[in-house]
């Protein structure tokens, strides 16, 4: 990308990118360029005529012509917008490198309403659209610098505010804009964003107010920026509890903390969880900023909005959703995490990449290492769920797979004898026989074992951990519902499990 270039919006058909770019233009006062009625004006018809009368490869030769004679020119200030075709092109596709990409993610089912009923040539036939739009989504993974949503809550103009600080980050950060049904926010990816200086909420006059562990704080507090004022808490399980809560209530109380400020979570999973339920509950309500350390806070636990505390009787079961105000991911903080650490992180990217399937299962099965972009794509896969299903109601809950079982296995062992990865892990086994899916399961064992986790829960009793499932907090006057895998990819929540079932799944894991 380039920090002089224009912003670009790329997207399949029915994304709405020319909505976007009209508001955009309209909101920031910027120039906005349609590519596709630049075509019609050259052309001398509508697009439909042009493929009608000329053929697509006719079609497809022109618009590569002026795309790249607009993006030639093209310079910050401006707005393009580019048909959903035009990244098949290897010269587009070149000429994008000089420019901030930003790729409209639209669902195909929501694409196809939204063209079925257009003079687009290409949204005749149902079956070739999916096709289509599903070979086109590697070409514009691989150009975006930033993603959002085809969502109609997405505010346009925060995008752009945050697209254009791409343009002063370190070099291959990468954007995702988070959207729910009540917030919306970036995450920035990209190494050396610690200290860089690049931040979602203004510096001034609000105060930087930090939760981290004494780890974390160790290896990270002097290259995470300004902060004014720092609570450090002991590392582990133990610190996400209500009695912690309370201390860093009375902390902050204590140290002036008001509602202009924010707070900064820095670390993993616990201080990520812990931090945002006391910024949910302090004053109200308080601003987070999740800064995560760990491969499981960037892969999966950082965005979301889910926080929380444990009590004895089961996990998070005290917790509120307070979606942060912006996440920012270092992956470069991964390179002081201990082995177990990185293995426990191993765990959950396991089942997201069962969840996603697609090209994200197809790197993982075959074992190749976790880099940037598989962080980015975790993290865009929990996101585009979220984005759809923001408190848990439906198709969220598929991002729970393996959390029953391992939410129960922490609790009979009092969250002393498993990291939350690796009862994870454990947990996943469980679902695959839950699945009836025995050879996904050995996939996922050797994973699992490959990668330094156990794949037994050997020595605990079989019938304590099913007990601890009917407490799960999910469940709702019935039997707890378990997210079952039919394959990658093919993920469904609310499954059915027999007693006999579970037992059995149990008596298997516990060996």
């Amino acid at each position: 990308m380039s920090a002089h270039g224009a912003i670009v919006l790329v997207g399949f058909m029915g994304a709405g990118k020319t909505t976007a770019a009209q508001r955009v233009g309209a909101e920031r006062g910027l120039r906005v360029t349609d590519v596709d009625r630049v075509i019609e004006s050259r052309g001398g018809a509508t697009i439909a005529e042009i493929f009608a009368r000329d053929g697509e490869p006719a079609f497809r030769a022109l618009e590569e012509e002026v795309v790249c004679e607009l993006l030639a020119g093209a310079r910050q200030g401006e707005i393009v917008s580019l048909g959903g075709g035009a990244v098949t092109s290897e010269r587009v596709r070149a000429a994008l490198a000089e420019h901030l990409v930003v790729w409209l993610d639209v669902d195909p089912a929501l694409a196809w309403r939204r063209a079925a009923d257009s003079d687009r040539p290409l949204s005749r036939d149902r079956a070739s659209f999916h096709a289509r739009h599903a070979e086109r989504l590697p070409l514009y993974a691989r150009v975006a610098d930033a993603v959002a949503p085809a969502h109609a809550r997405v505010s346009f103009g925060r995008l752009h505010d945050a697209v254009e600080q791409l343009r002063h980050a370190p070099v291959a950060t990468r954007l995702l804009w988070a959207v729910s049904g009540s917030a919306e926010y970036p995450v920035w990816i990209g190494r050396g964003l610690l200290g860089s200086g690049l931040w979602p909420l203004p510096r001034s006059p609000a105060r930087r107010f930090c939760v981290t562990d004494e780890h974390v704080a160790a290896l990270w507090l002097d290259a995470a920026g300004e902060l004014d004022e720092v609570i450090v808490i002991a590392a582990g399980e133990s610190s996400k509890s209500i009695e912690e809560a309370q201390r860093i209530w009375r902390e902050l109380a204590q140290r002036g903390m008001t509602r202009a400020d924010h707070l900064v979570a820095l670390g993993g999973g616990v201080v990520g969880d812990l931090a945002g339920f006391c910024a949910a509950t302090y004053q109200r309500g308080v601003p987070v900023v999740q800064v995560p350390t760990t491969l499981v806070a960037q892969v999966d636990s950082a965005y979301g909005g889910k926080t929380g505390v444990d009590l004895p009787e089961g996990k998070n079961y005290v917790g509120a959703y307070h979606h942060p105000a912006g996440v920012l991911v270092d992956p470069a903080t991964l390179q002081t995490l201990p082995a177990q650490e990185s293995s426990a992180g191993y765990a959950e990217v396991i089942k997201t990449a069962i969840i996603a399937g697609g090209t994200l299962w197809e790197r993982i099965v075959a074992d190749q290492p976790i880099d940037d972009g598989v962080i980015f794509d975790c993290a865009w896969c929990k996101l585009s769920i979220v984005a759809t299903d923001e408190r848990d109601e439906g198709r969220r809950q598929v991002l729970n797979l393996g959390h029953t079982v391992g939410h129960a296995l922490e609790t009979v062992t009092e969250y002393r004898r498993y990291s939350h990865g690796e009862a994870v892990g454990l947990g996943l086994l469980a679902a695959l026989s839950l699945s009836g899916r025995g050879d996904l399961r050995a996939r996922v064992a050797e994973l699992l074992s490959a990668h330094g986790l156990p794949t037994r829960a050997d020595g605990v009793d079989p019938a304590a951990v099913a007990a601890a499932t009917q407490r799960d907090k999910k469940r709702l006057g019935g039997a707890v519902p378990f997210v079952l895998v039919d394959a990658p990819g093919a993920v469904r929540h609310g499954g059915e499990v027999a007693p006999h079932q579970l037992r059995s799944a149990l008596a298997e894991l516990c060996a």
